[in-house]
């Protein structure tokens, strides 16, 4: 791992967040991948207000924030309108947990920061007991499906077709 990727935290976000990422949000880099910035700057103020179960999360190196992170709970969102949008949910146990992020500064991607923050938050996850862990890129998101394969996920088999425009990955421990 490069040394310029070491030192990487988590921090739940918190309203006082919320400017920041909507900044975050309206880059370029984001847009291609979110979704409209207002409707989900709503969503992240649904999770820090406790009206989603979704826990997200600041990446930090050092003290200075560096992106977003977040764990979903599959059986929380084995619901409406989510099972008619991504009907593969129904394919997971309940159990499992879903991991979303995106680095800040487009300068920092494609040089290992995702790759080692991700591995961070996998292992910080792991230790709170959730050992079934996914995520859900766009396969047309080169950069990320390579950022993830890098930090121990594989495509699971059996969704392989089967998911849209989702490209669903697990966390193979063992890597």
């Amino acid at each position: 791992m490069a040394a310029d990727v070491i030192n990487i935290t988590f921090r739940r976000i918190g309203l006082d967040d919320l400017p920041m990422l909507s900044d975050w949000l309206h880059r370029p880099h984001w847009r291609e991948w979110w979704g409209d910035p207002v409707e989900e700057l709503g969503f992240i103020r649904d999770m820090v207000e406790g009206r989603d179960t979704t826990e997200p999360y600041l990446i930090l190196q050092g003290d200075q924030p560096v992106g977003y992170i977040q764990v979903w709970f599959v059986g929380d969102n084995k619901v409406e309108p989510w099972l008619t949008e991504a009907p593969w949910l129904k394919e997971l146990d309940d159990d499992c947990v879903g991991v979303d992020l995106s680095l800040a500064d487009p300068a920092t991607l494609s040089k290992g920061l995702g790759t080692a923050a991700l591995r961070a938050f996998v292992k910080d996850l792991r230790a709170r007991g959730f050992d079934d862990i996914i995520i859900d890129p766009d396969p047309a998101n080169a950069r990320a499906v390579r950022a993830y394969t890098k930090a121990g996920f594989r495509p699971i088999a059996d969704l392989e077709n089967r998911s849209g425009d989702s490209l669903i990955l697990r966390h193979e421990e063992s890597l």
